[in-house]
């Protein structure tokens, strides 16, 4: 980068700097978008194909989730790099439509690069953009329907078309029968859902029915002592947030014994204080202990002696939700505790589970917090059948807070692009184009279930709009039988946030690499690479500076 001064060049920037401007830097940035959006693309929809990814160090992800599979390349282009955090972002808060907010997004820029050939300027397009998204979420508000978090026959239906597509999809009947059930369980009376209070643990071997649904709590734990007791029923238990053992001195303190005896002496101290410690837990009439923290090998004896089944050092997260589950309160002094601090469960057991032991806390009267066993033929199958679980944990979740869904099958995204076609006219000047542009680009979630399915995109598209113009806002793509059908009635239906919000991510991230207009890109360290990926800017001569 040089600028001419008195017939002097100035140089301001580093050697190796590479600079793109104008048209050009918007070309690559919109190239990259496009070449991230045609990585997932074929995973949309029910007939979506799965993807293979292996990492520099040979292990293996199966999947066709979107997020997972951005997430999992290694994309080095910086316009690229957005085009991941729309994935992540969309995943975080609703958990679905992570290709959806992609493609949606890389369709947007597409459709702004013929606008910016004639000649439109790129601050226009983003404002037409912006209004689209706007006019966008009103129009799907508008053809929202209310669920009652109590419609179990509906939420089943948003976590089977989450589901539909995934690996798991045979087992769909199960596993989403499972899902509803554990939502609801884990809801507060407020109404809001957290799905961290669904503890999912995954187990190789067996098959994938094996997958098991418990009222309560499964800790990847064992007995603390093998003089316990495996099984407890209707067990008192006790969350204790504090060492069973004797506190060592945090400085450095010398002690002298003098006498022979003493050394015994020091010893059978420590001992009583433990003991101590141990009587006061058994006194509380506890059958099961559970503490956060350690507890010392002589505690370990007492207890057993007392019949008590007790685990030592569970993470943070366990003990939260056994309180949900049973009732019980956190205690994190020995001396305060009482009885109302216990809390109860039907049946506390160690249980072999693919040789592990885990203890089971099941037979819960209300639980706030249960878990989900997956178990499957191997690691590559439980991992997908944990995103498909964790995907239908989540929309299932948002429609019980959010009371709101549209119809699948690309129904809304119809609706709204034949809505703000309509408006598009209403704006007029160069906006209208933008606008335009931007209904045109929604039609690609429709086109795609269609090319996925191996079926003519534009014969379909052509039908959709056609039952739209007639009235039928809820007709969307049946990629089975080939034709438009009632998606609602079909039970494919999608919580309205997951739409909502891959518009708003797609249109920002779209926005954003419109109206960068230079990039320029610092020379790199040498590094194993040395200097620019191939093609990694795009089209940049070397040594431009």
């Amino acid at each position: 980068m040089s600028q001419q001064l008195g017939g002097q060049q100035i140089i301001i920037l580093r050697e190796g700097t590479t600079r793109n401007r104008g048209q050009e830097a918007q070309n690559n940035n919109i190239a990259a978008a496009l070449a991230v959006a045609a990585a997932v693309r074929s995973t949309l929809g029910p007939k979506g194909m799965d993807k293979m990814l292996i990492d520099g160090m040979g292990e293996i992800v199966i999947t066709n989730d979107g997020a997972t599979i951005l997430q999992q390349m290694d994309i080095e282009h910086p316009a690229a790099k957005m085009m991941v955090e729309i994935a992540k972002t969309q995943d975080k808060e609703v958990g679905d439509g992570t290709t959806s907010a992609v493609i949606l997004a890389a369709e947007l820029l597409k459709n702004a690069e013929n606008l910016l050939e004639q000649h439109l300027h790129p601050t226009v397009i983003a404002e037409g953009y912006q209004q689209a998204a706007v006019k966008s979420l009103e129009i799907l508000s508008g053809i929202a329907v209310t669920v009652k978090p109590g419609d179990h026959a509906m939420l089943r239906k948003v976590a089977e078309t989450a589901i539909s597509g995934k690996g798991a999809e045979a087992y769909k009947d199960l596993l989403c029968d499972m899902v509803v059930k554990a939502i609801t369980k884990v809801t507060d009376s407020d109404g809001t859902v957290d799905i961290g209070h669904v503890n999912v643990q995954k187990k190789v071997g067996g098959a994938i029915e094996d997958t098991q649904l418990i009222d309560g709590m499964v800790i990847d734990k064992e007995r603390a002592h093998p003089g316990m007791p495996k099984e407890v029923k209707n067990a008192k238990i006790l969350l204790l947030n504090a060492a069973l053992e004797y506190k060592k001195t945090e400085v450095s303190a010398k002690i002298n014994i003098s006498m022979p005896g003493q050394v015994q002496e020091f010893l059978d101290e420590d001992e009583q204080m433990i003991h101590a410690m141990a009587d006061k837990v058994i006194k509380t009439g506890a059958t099961v202990v559970f503490c956060q923290k350690g507890i010392d090998d002589i505690a370990q004896h007492y207890l057993a002696k007392a019949g008590i089944l007790a685990a030592r050092r569970l993470k943070k997260s366990d003990m939260e939700n056994i309180a949900r589950a049973t009732g019980a309160t956190i205690v994190s002094t020995i001396d305060a505790i009482t009885a109302a601090d216990l809390g109860s469960a039907g049946l506390v057991e160690e249980k072999k589970l693919s040789e592990s032991d885990m203890i089971y806390v099941s037979k819960c009267k209300n639980p706030k917090a249960v878990s989900l066993i997956i178990r499957g033929g191997s690691e590559h199958i439980i991992e997908d059948l944990e995103r498909a679980i964790h995907d239908a944990l989540m929309v299932v979740s948002v429609v019980v807070q959010d009371k709101k869904i549209v119809p699948g099958g690309g129904a809304p995204e119809i609706e709204v692009s034949l809505q703000l076609h309509r408006y598009a006219s209403t704006v007029g000047g160069r906006i209208q184009l933008a606008i335009e542009a931007f209904a045109k680009a929604l039609e690609i979630i429709p086109r795609t279930l269609a090319d996925n399915a191996g079926l003519d995109p534009i014969d379909m598209l052509v039908a959709i709009r056609a039952a739209h113009e007639t009235g039928n806002r809820t007709f969307g793509l049946d990629v089975y039988k080939g034709k438009p059908i009632d998606m609602l009635k079909a039970g494919v239906v999608e919580p309205l946030k997951v739409k909502t919000q891959a518009i708003s991510s797609a249109t920002e991230a779209a926005v954003m690499i419109l109206r960068i207009d230079d990039v320029i890109a610092s020379a790199r360290s040498a590094g194993p690479a040395g200097g620019m990926p191939p093609g990694g800017m795009g089209g940049m001569p070397p040594g431009m500076g």
